[in-house]
């Protein structure tokens, strides 16, 4: 009798065993047939949230998986990930200024929150005016200048004293111009992608002061000769110093209706001299404009 009560209390522990295990794993089916929860895309910031094409922008958040895609409007944008939790990448260069719909998303179809990130105006940079320094007497291709720089675009305009000047953009790195007829000094030049994205500007100078080139003897005469002055920036009212004689100009003194200063353009001055004797001898010569600003003193060995 003992015996059979004892093997009655192990079948009954060997069907309650069996029972469990059943339940265990109907338990596990019914687990493995619940979808799991994709992990979010969470954004926890974005630095900036305005930014230049070609600035690069950093969003800091979770959820980021190993490739995620940075998407401005319907531009894709290739980006860097750190450990899932950083994301960088670069505004592209052809994005027009404007708002843009900012959001990530993951190869699995995940997409985070749409946030707003706007595209500034490309800010350009000017380096170096090419000459920087023009005669005032200087014409037609001689007036034109070459500003070299960065972030040049077909909508860059190209001020000169706060006035827009007609310019030709050459290249993303160069636009050309030419310099209207101004009075001599210091100008500026600047470039404007927009209202509130200009250039540093650059100082341009238009020189005045006469310089003497060469000196040479033209027609000759029975009682005179001419000396041709050639050289730059000789004004209509320049007179000539002949060692320390002023003649021509405001001012200045024909001497007997001798000694004269004709002024041909703002490169050539003939100065028609009546000498004592034919032998050479030396003198200096210098040209001097109205304002006072006078040429470098020459020595000239003629009659």
């Amino acid at each position: 009798m003992r015996g059979k009560t004892i093997h009655f209390i192990c079948l009954l522990l060997c069907l309650v065993l069996v029972n469990t295990a059943s339940a265990a794993e109907n338990v596990k089916k019914v687990k493995s047939g619940v979808p799991s929860v994709p992990v979010p895309v969470t954004v926890l910031s974005i630095i900036p949230v305005q930014a230049e094409p070609g600035a690069k922008v950093t969003i800091s958040g979770t959820g980021f998986g190993e490739t995620t895609t940075v998407y401005l409007g319907n531009t894709e944008n290739a980006a860097l990930i750190t450990d899932g939790k950083q994301v960088e990448f670069t505004v592209p260069q052809q994005l027009q200024p404007g708002l843009y719909a900012l959001y990530l998303k993951r190869p699995d179809g995940v997409t985070g929150r749409t946030y707003n990130f706007t595209v500034l105006p490309l800010r350009p940079v000017l380096n170096a005016l090419m000459p920087s320094t023009i005669s005032s007497c200087a014409s037609g291709r001689e007036r034109d200048i070459i500003a070299r720089g960065s972030n040049f675009t077909d909508g860059s305009l190209l001020f000169f004293n706060g006035a827009a000047l007609p310019a030709t953009i050459l290249s993303p790195e160069s636009i050309s111009f030419n310099v209207p007829v101004i009075p001599g000094g210091l100008h500026h030049v600047q470039v404007k992608n927009g209202p509130d994205t200009s250039s540093v500007p650059l100082n341009l100078v238009v020189e005045t002061r006469p310089e003497i080139g060469q000196v040479t003897i033209g027609t000759e005469h029975v009682n005179s000769y001419e000396l041709i002055i050639t050289g730059r920036n000789f004004n209509q009212n320049s007179s000539l110093y002949v060692d320390g004689m002023q003649i021509g100009g405001r001012g200045g003194q024909d001497i007997a209706d001798r000694e004269k200063l004709n002024y041909v353009d703002c490169s050539k001055l003939i100065y028609q001299r009546h000498p004592y004797s034919p032998v050479n001898k030396d003198f200096r010569l210098q040209v001097v404009n109205p304002g006072g600003e006078g040429s470098q003193v020459i020595t000239v060995s003629a009659p």
